[in-house]
């Protein structure tokens, strides 16, 4: 009878995939915070302003409707064309709104994107460094996550010798990329994704192009995939640029004989995406001139770090082309990113995340800044930060 409790009880083989371990530095540093202290957040990669205003105000005028109900599976038609005519507006790019899908999050994109691309047993290369719940979400699924190891000889991008290298080996069904990038925020040049793409598809390897810190430039401009290619699958998100993060709502654009596969998924797995998001979502970008003001908060972010940082001791700090994360190299302090990480928080108040969390061979000599958050703060945990080491 025991046994038969147990075995009731028994989570599935596929639900054995590792935390994401920024949660667990949030949940550290709210008990501290709990207990009286005062801690500096540079561990989630969350802006900390909120919404455009009309956006809020969109939202607010919908509920005095009364009433909420569902959408379409694909989204609200208005948002969709809305999408379409940013990436014209941006891009220069014709795109049939017919091809947006909304999504909850760029999160549920994934999910969307990798059931609808890949089959149970695929391989699907992403860059190592990279975004955990990318290898997370592709193993709860049935794939494999196919680690490229990527370095400075390369910027830290992938190159079209490395995939194909890596296909060579055993066959890819597909590649995802980020450009900006988390946790690094390095991007490709428009060149060089383009020749990826273009040696993705020769070969037969399916194109994921995660874009959801477009607008987050600060090198250079960032250049669409879907752009580049008709068969390429783009995800994006409100949540970065457009500090909507808890509002829950993303975009997919899909090839066109893929939209009625993402559909009927959506259908099932959702029905459609919160209303509410999606309203607040469409008058967002009539809050482009807001959301810039807080870019240049950004950029002002990233050069306190970048003349904070070497000069208490981050002497190896990756291209920091856009996005708001500084990945630094700890080990002239340590060779545990993750006691360094503890540590920091307990001691200086500074609460980051540990390379392991996106590099589970090299990850514990990095660590991941997020410069989302007010100038002050950053002053001050360089502040907290060379004091704390000073003393060690």
């Amino acid at each position: 009878m025991l046994e038969t409790a147990r075995s009731l009880l028994t989570p599935s083989r596929r639900s054995d995939v590792p935390p994401f371990m920024v949660m667990d530095v949030m949940a550290a540093a709210a008990r501290i915070e709990a207990a009286g202290g005062h801690v500096i957040h540079m561990e989630v990669g969350q802006p900390t302003a909120s919404a455009p205003r009309t956006a809020i105000r969109a939202a607010q005028a919908a509920l005095e409707t009364g009433r909420v109900a569902y959408t379409s599976a694909l989204g609200i038609p208005s948002l969709r064309a809305r999408i379409a005519r940013h990436y014209r507006d941006t891009q220069g790019l014709d795109l049939d709104p017919e091809q947006v899908v909304i999504t909850t999050g760029s999160s549920a994109g994934f999910i969307l994107a990798f059931l609808t691309m890949f089959e149970a047993g695929d391989r699907v290369a992403i860059a190592s460094p990279g975004y955990p719940p990318y290898r997370h979400i592709l193993t709860a699924l049935g794939c494999e996550p196919v680690l490229i190891h990527t370095g400075p000889e390369t910027r830290w991008a992938v190159t079209p010798e490395m995939l194909l290298q890596t296909h060579r080996k055993t066959p890819l069904k597909g590649v995802l990329i980020a450009s900006p990038a988390n946790p690094t925020g390095t991007m490709m040049r428009p060149e060089a994704l383009k020749a990826l793409i273009d040696a993705s598809e020769d070969a037969g390897i399916r194109f994921v192009s995660d874009e959801i810190y477009h607008g987050l430039d600060y090198a250079f401009p960032a250049a669409t995939a879907a752009a580049m290619s008709e068969h390429a699958l783009v995800i994006n998100s409100f949540s970065k640029y457009f500090c909507m993060t808890g509002w829950r709502v993303g975009w997919i654009v899909a090839p066109k004989e893929l939209v009625r596969s993402v559909e009927r998924l959506q259908q099932n797995l959702a029905i459609s995406v919160p209303t509410l998001s999606q309203v607040a979502a469409e008058a967002a970008f009539d809050g482009t001139a807001e959301m810039d003001v807080i870019k240049h908060g950004y950029e002002e972010n990233r050069q306190i770090l970048l003349r904070g940082l070497p000069a208490i001791g981050f002497d190896e700090i990756l291209p920091v082309d856009g996005a708001f994360y500084l990945y630094a190299n700890t080990a002239r302090f340590s060779n545990d990113s993750l006691a360094f990480a503890s540590e920091m928080l307990e001691k200086a108040g500074v609460a980051a995340t540990s390379g392991v969390d996106f590099d589970t061979t090299r990850g514990h000599h990095y660590m991941r800044f997020s410069y989302a958050g007010a100038a002050d703060e950053m002053h001050e945990a360089v502040t907290r930060i060379g004091t704390w080491l000073k003393a060690l």
